[in-house]
């Protein structure tokens, strides 16, 4: 089990960890900013020059899941964790990666009045760089609005809130692990399915609406927006995990068998594995139905009806190449076989 301790900078995170990890018995102290430390010396300076907070870097989110697992696999236990994320999709694809190799994660925020949280912030050592003071200090304030923000929305609902303006760190820590003994910070819901060891067969529905529009949904546990759908169970027909995929996210009950559009090998690309990926026509949705989308859940943030050109800035190249395909198998009647997202034989 993880023990997540969010909140903005300056919230007294790390000293509450350090004080719940003698709270908690068989509990591991890992602060994911020793990876953020490391990464200069593992990336190019170019690479590293593109973003302004490593939590931007895919590398960075891969290795907070990563090295968790590994150190639960190691010492067992809980994980304490004091990290600061303030982006719901940042959020989504760690916390995802965790639920796919069972990892339970609850999740706290450490929420003090704004007032006390800026005295916190001006009083915070800093490192002994040139103009470390200002750097250090600027970036806590900068992100004050943000974390203002998070708290309102997403944040507010998905962590277990504690006030920590009148608490010592020791006091905070009893009553995270308060929280944590009786329930209050429960489970995250994230669903995620264990990452892949091997190549995959994955099944995906197109549904349009009124409008010939078609719906892409944009998962909890993964970053980009995708089609309903998923992999594939051992002895199940894609067609029908097709359907059973689209009736857990979307509540949509697809009476019939949808008809195969296109079939696309993806090739591995690390850390991925590849495999052999379905797209079905589930039809089309008059409004009432599309009314009835069961959003937002465990598995989904979002949905939309699109059109292609829409769904061209939303989908990763290689999946827009294997909508785009799919889109003119439908108006041709045909099944088309794909490799890589480029039709391979006669069109």
């Amino acid at each position: 089990m993880i023990v997540w301790i969010n909140g903005a900078f300056g919230a007294g995170k790390t000293g509450a960890a350090r004080e719940l990890i003698e709270l908690i018995p068989n509990s591991t102290l890992f602060d994911p900013e020793v990876i953020g430390g490391g990464l200069p010396d593992l990336l190019p300076p170019k690479r590293l020059a593109e973003v302004s907070d490593f939590q931007d870097l895919p590398i960075w989110r891969r290795l907070v899941v990563d090295t968790a697992a590994a150190l639960l696999a190691e010492v067992g236990g809980v994980l304490v964790v004091p990290m600061t994320l303030l982006r719901q999709d940042y959020r989504d694809e760690i916390f995802g990666g965790l639920a796919s190799r069972r990892i339970a994660v609850r999740h706290v925020v450490l929420a003090p009045d704004e007032t006390i949280l800026r005295q916190r912030i001006s009083a915070r050592p800093v490192p002994d760089l040139p103009d470390g003071e200002m750097r250090v200090r600027q970036w806590s304030f900068d992100h004050i609005e943000p974390y203002r923000a998070a708290l309102a929305g997403w944040l507010g609902t998905d962590a277990h809130r504690i006030d920590t303006g009148a608490l010592t760190p020791y006091e905070t820590a009893e009553r995270i692990a308060d929280a944590v003994r009786t329930g209050a910070a429960s489970v995250c819901d994230i669903v995620q399915t264990p990452e892949p060891t091997a190549e995959t067969l994955a099944a995906g529905v197109l549904l349009f609406d009124e409008q010939d529009r078609v719906l892409l949904v944009d998962p909890t546990y993964k970053a980009g927006w995708e089609f309903p759908g998923g992999v594939v169970e051992p002895g199940e027909a894609p067609a029908r995990a097709g359907m059973r995929e689209v009736a857990e996210e979307t509540g949509i009950q697809l009476t019939e068998a949808p008809r195969l559009l296109v079939v696309d090998w993806e090739p591995p690309t690390p850390p991925g594995y590849g495999g052999m990926r379905f797209l079905f026509d589930g039809g089309s949705l008059d409004s009432g139905e599309a009314r009835q989308l069961l959003l937002p859940g465990p598995e989904l943030r979002a949905c939309r009806f699109v059109t292609e050109e829409e769904a061209a800035r939303l989908l990763p190249p290689v999946r827009y190449e294997r909508l785009r395909w799919a889109l003119r198998a439908r108006e041709r009647g045909v099944a088309l076989y794909l490799e890589a997202g480029v039709p391979v034989g006669p069109q």
